[in-house]
């Protein structure tokens, strides 16, 4: 088998994301993530559609092109697929590598976001401070 090489730059808004890999030995695709900033998560409302940034620009050896196919356990599960599937990324584009997502599903979709856990020796205060069960009136 010949072995290809594909030179791929991160985007500054992309920092800190692992580049694409492949997920098992003998995976005939790797994954890419969404270059989204966390303070701004996308979800995809029922019948809704969102051009997905990578932050990734690839540089395809001549005479290949790259392909963007849906993740079938979210096709299954959640009814996400991509929009102009497969999209074909040319060996001779330089742009951001980006994806066109659909929810077909019938509930919204949103990223699921994992936490940073760090020790604090002190909490902010707020208006409701300890205020347990019924403090707030409701």
């Amino acid at each position: 088998m010949n072995a290809l090489t594909l030179a791929i730059t991160q985007l500054p808004h992309a920092e800190g994301l692992p580049l694409p890999g492949y997920q098992s030995a003998e995976a005939a695709g790797f994954d890419l993530a969404a270059a989204v900033a966390e303070d701004s998560p996308v979800t995809l409302p029922p019948g809704g559609r969102a051009l997905i940034p990578t932050g990734l620009v690839f540089e395809l050896p001549p005479g290949t092109e790259a392909q963007v196919r849906p993740r079938s356990g979210l096709a299954l599960s959640a009814g996400i697929t991509v929009l102009n599937s497969p999209g074909t990324i040319d060996s001779d584009y330089r742009g951001e590598v980006k994806v066109i997502l659909v929810n077909l599903g019938s509930e919204a979709f949103a990223p699921v976001t994992q936490l940073r856990i760090v020790p604090a020796l002190e909490i902010r205060e707020t208006g409701r401070g300890s205020g347990g069960f019924g403090s707030t009136g409701v």
